[in-house]
């Protein structure tokens, strides 16, 4: 088992919730919150983790040793006796020393800082000859010494420098705000739930577009450490170098998966030196062709409303009285936003940061919650005020018509490699051989490869001109920075070879889900598209979810499932969109009964049968835990001629008792649903699991037969392993 370690997290006021937040998302578990920083025990990895990914912490400090410092000799001499040439060079090495102390005998930081680099450098003088130099801006290591009550705390800044700083700002403007300051407004003001809805993100006061780049990487995914080149662990003696690359390439993948779902993200500027400010800063981010920056005084927004989306946030950091502007004369700054929000977008809310709250009341708005956070030196509040008519998420438009942008940056081009060229060719044999077969079976919705070259490890299915990618985790085999320049290329060639806009190009990285990511919506933008399959017709979604919204390994399951369907009542457990359903409905069953624990996927699986025609009574549609529901099912009359059971591999949702595994608790389950079948009833169970074993025991009065390879289609032929499946019958 990896060491565990110690750690501290700090800050900023009225940040730590969205921090804890941020450290169960991680799946750091172990952790304490107190006043100023949150404490955690976990691996270095995890700690690495913080650094890459928080937006709102400012320091990831290791502990060392906590030693008396009643006065600098103390000090100096606990310091000194601490092994130092663990963490660091004695020769070539620097390091930088920062102080803090509160309530104790030593008070001035600077003469602390300076007993602590002598303890330091004198050990490595008397150990080695050699003394380490001093370096404020990038050393090797950064101590962090934090002296309270006369003792003092010892730690590694593994931050190195500020987490604010994201390294993507290359202009400033008058009063900036900070990068964690913007990403907690915008956390707190519940933006990445409103960008998986499709909502959209305005700006009017953009200054240096701190707001629309954080914004941009949050609904995009995008590690705010990114494109930091230093961290404080970069050249410490223990860095672990392999766990790091693995998880900068994984957060690579990551930022490629989730441009490809950003919504519309706009800002502004009356001043045309912050908006060449900010368009700097976008491009620094790497986010030139996501961000729109227009040169648009405040009074302007409305007439260009219309082309925005019906529903959105709109943010912004208005001129404080403190620094800039009279505070006096503020006021019509404030009744000009809210008049622009009332008149122009009142499907919007509205968030703004204030130094002085009484400001707010002049927008008109309704107000509903406020933050006090700090900006710099000053004491402020962020406001949130409600949509004056708020738009509900099915009246959202599937598609929304943006802004002309003031320039579109090309989408970069690479040099394909040789083993690109040999992806190329693959890509190109399987879509010849495929697609005669898929023509010839009317069929729209196929895979067209799935891993087969080990350097990329993707599936690639095309959904009539759309395509959607998925990227499993790469082989352990290969290098994690060459996997994501292999997913670079495959992405430029994936639209060459299908002849598609790389528009209609979806891509998703899978991932092991965890904690309170299990079952989030990528996405949520309602971009769903109709397709055919065997002349039936289904909604499925290539960017909101990880699944579309049709398993296309199940085509011939569901084949199978209407050509057995006709007179019988059919009942489809863990139904997910309700797919079989409308196969069974198609095969003339008696009756369908579609039970699943998810509301959207049964609002789902109700489109998709009224898509088809069928919505008559005897098809239901029923909200439950299917453990539970099978369990009380036992004691209810009604019985079925059919039955499809295919249930998730593995499921901790909040909504059910206990953790479900497949392996573990598929006999208990088999039978509670054989129970359900009427005499020479039949149950077709199927599952995703790789390593499944079906248990070697009775089943009283139902026989199995194995006819997963009877299941597999076409063209799944290359993973024969993509499901297992049982037809079991009632004797």
């Amino acid at each position: 088992m990896a060491k565990q370690h110690k750690f501290t997290v700090t800050a900023a006021r009225g940040m730590l919730p969205l921090l804890a937040d941020e450290l169960k998302h991680l799946g750091i578990k172990q952790f304490k919150q107190e006043q100023g920083n949150i404490r955690f025990t976990g691996q270095l990895e995890d700690a690495y983790k913080v650094c890459l990914w928080s937006r709102v912490a400012i320091r990831v400090l290791m502990p060392l040793a906590t030693v008396p410092a009643n006065d600098p000799e103390q000090l100096y001499d606990s310091v000194k006796a601490m092994p130092w040439e663990e963490h660091l060079n004695g020769e070539e090495g620097t390091l930088a020393v920062d102080f803090n102390s509160f309530r104790s005998k030593i008070k001035h930081s600077q003469y602390g800082a300076q007993k602590v680099k002598d303890a330091i450098v004198d050990r490595f003088r008397e150990m080695t000859g050699m003394r380490p130099s001093v370096d404020l801006y990038q050393p090797d290591i950064r101590v962090n010494v934090y002296l309270r009550h006369n003792q003092a705390t010892i730690s590694l800044d593994l931050s190195g420098e500020s987490l604010h700083r994201r390294g993507y700002r290359a202009r400033n403007t008058t009063a900036p705000l900070k990068e964690h300051l913007a990403a907690a407004i915008l956390l707190s003001a519940e933006w990445p739930q409103q960008a998986r809805q499709g909502r959209a993100l305005l700006d009017p006061m953009c200054g240096s577009g701190t707001f629309l780049i954080e914004a941009a990487m949050i609904a995009a995914d995008i590690a705010p450490g990114i494109l930091r080149d230093y961290f404080g662990f970069s050249f410490w003696k223990q860095h672990d170098r392999e766990a790091w690359k693995r998880l900068k390439a994984d957060a690579e993948r990551r930022r490629q998966a989730g441009l490809s779902r950003l919504p519309v993200i706009v800002g502004g500027d009356a001043d045309p030196q912050a908006t060449e400010a900010a368009r700097a800063n976008i491009a620094e981010a790497g986010l030139a062709e996501w961000i729109q920056v227009h040169d648009r005084r405040l009074q302007d927004w409305p007439a260009v409303a219309d082309s925005l989306p019906r529903a959105g946030l709109l943010v912004c950091n208005p001129p404080y009285g403190e620094r800039m502007g009279d505070v006096d004369t503020l006021h019509n700054l404030y009744e000009k936003l809210g008049d622009i929000v009332r008149g122009s977008l009142p499907g919007w809310r509205t968030a703004l940061i204030t130094d002085n709250a009484q400001l707010g009341k002049f927008t008109g708005l309704t107000l509903f919650d406020s933050v006090p956070f700090d900006n710099g030196p000053i004491a402020c509040d962020v406001l949130f005020y409600r949509a004056p008519k708020p738009v509900r998420a099915d009246e959202m438009s599937s598609t929304s018509e943006t802004l002309p942008a003031d320039k579109v940056t090309e989408v970069e081009q690479i040099d394909i490699s040789e083993q690109g060229r040999m992806f190329e060719n693959r890509l190109k044999k399987n879509l010849k051989h495929l697609t005669k077969w898929a023509r010839k079976n009317n069929i729209s919705c196929y895979r067209i490869y799935d891993a087969d070259l080990p350097d990329y490890a993707l599936a690639i299915d095309l959904y009539d001109d759309q395509v959607h990618v998925q990227e499993y985790a790469p082989p352990k085999q290969i290098d994690a920075q060459k996997a994501v320049e292999r997913l670079k290329e495959a992405m430029q060639i994936i639209p060459d070879v299908l002849e598609v806009p790389a528009a209609n190009v979806a891509l998703k990285v899978r991932q092991k889900q965890r904690g309170l990511n299990q079952y989030e919506a990528q996405a949520a933008q309602n971009q769903r598209i109709q397709v055919q399959e065997n002349g039936l017709k289904f909604w499925v979604n290539l960017k909101d979810y990880l699944d579309t919204g049709l398993f296309l390994d199940h085509r011939d399951t569901r084949h199978m499932l209407m050509s057995q369907a006709a007179g019988k009542d059919f009942l489809n457990l863990f139904s997910y969109t309700s797919s079989a359903s409308v196969y069974a409905a198609a095969g003339n069953a008696k009756s369908t009964t579609s039970v699943d624990m998810s509301n959207t996927y049964l609002n789902w699986s109700r489109d998709n049968m009224q898509l088809n025609g069928f919505d008559g009574e005897q098809h239901q549609f029923i909200r439950a835990n299917c453990l539970e529901w099978l369990q009380a099912a036992q004691q209810e009359p009604r019985r079925y001629d059919l039955i499809f059971l295919d249930p998730p591999t593995f499921s901790n949702s909040s909504r059910m008792e206990g953790v479900f595994d497949i392996q573990r608790d598929h006999p208990s389950l088999i039978r509670m649903a054989g129970q359900l079948l009427k005499d020479k009833g039949q149950l077709v169970f199927s599952t995703n699991r790789r390593d499944f074993k079906m248990v070697e025991a009775e089943f009283e009065g139902l026989r199995l037969t194995d006819i997963s390879s009877q299941t597999i289609p076409r063209d799944f032929d290359r993973n024969r392993k993509i499901h297992y499946c049982w037809l079991i019958e009632k004797l």
